[in-house]
């Protein structure tokens, strides 16, 4: 996940030049989240079978060279294991319901809030946003409430936790701002 915003920031070290602070104004989910995540579903909703690469990318209509590297990294974070052979492919390295999709988004992007390429709990500034890195903070808390306290067994079948659903229904969750 990447967040974005335009105009300067200022640190308590001194200015540090125009660059895209957290939450402003707009959070993306990067495409390499999205298609990892939808390969790890594929995956839960086959399991415990093997399952093949081109599966995962009919089924989910991935593109197939962002497949192949999101099955490196999530074999490298110990999310999925691969088969060789002929019978071959790729499993869940543990149950879909002690995989959260933040462990995911991790393992293919890396930490789900930056600021500048801290994290925000490492920004400092003064004067009139002194008090900004708590924001930032919350807003990475917020996201880890629903990331990390979501699992692909719980979007697999629909059940997922009341205050992701609370959220969800909120009227104004799904109108573009």
């Amino acid at each position: 996940m990447y967040y974005s915003t335009d105009g300067p920031v200022r640190a308590t070290t001194g200015t540090v030049p125009a660059a895209p602070p957290l939450l402003a104004s707009s959070v993306q989910i990067s495409a390499k989240a999205d298609y990892a995540v939808r390969a790890m579903l594929e995956l839960a909703a086959h399991g415990p079978d093997v399952v093949k690469a081109n599966v995962l990318i009919d089924h989910q209509g991935l593109p197939r060279k962002f497949v192949e590297t999101i099955l490196v990294e999530l074999r490298h974070a110990d999310l999925v294991c691969s088969h060789r052979g002929a019978e071959g492919g790729y499993t869940l390295a543990k149950p879909a319901t002690e995989i959260t999709l933040g462990s995911v988004i991790r393992a293919v992007d890396g930490p789900l809030a930056e600021v500048r390429g801290l994290r925000p709990h490492e920004t400092a500034y003064a004067g009139a946003a002194e008090h900004l890195p708590e924001v930032w903070v919350a807003a990475r808390a917020s996201l880890r409430r629903v990331l990390d306290e979501t699992t692909l067994a719980q979007v697999l079948n629909g059940k997922l936790p009341a205050h992701v659903r609370r959220m969800a229904a909120a009227p104004d969750a799904w109108l573009p701002r």
